[in-house]
């Protein structure tokens, strides 16, 4: 099914948008204060956004790998669709508490 493909796309993205988000967030709470936790918590974006990234471009511009998908089981399609959402439930949660 070609849903899941697009929910995880859709997540991906969302994904990004939120690490860029924390990201600048984070950036600017390092250089005001130089703390080593929020360095720590700056690469972690870093490697998440990189993470995303790869992802979303499987996801788009791949055709092995989005054939494969499409081909692949329901349970394979919705588990790869929930590795995505639930790093977005994730990131929006830690989004959340970071802004406020």
């Amino acid at each position: 099914m070609a849903i899941w493909l697009e929910i995880a796309r859709g997540a991906a993205g969302v994904n990004i948008l939120l690490l860029l988000v924390l990201g600048s967030i984070w950036l600017r709470n390092y250089r005001q204060h130089g703390a080593n936790h929020t360095l720590a918590l700056l690469v972690f974006a870093v490697f998440l956004l990189v993470e995303n990234g790869l992802w979303l471009v499987f996801y788009l511009v791949h055709p092995g790998f989005i054939g494969w998908f499409v081909n692949a089981g329901t349970d394979i399609q919705v588990g790869m669709m929930m590795l995505c959402t639930l790093e977005l439930v994730a990131l929006a949660i830690l989004t959340r508490i970071t802004v406020r």
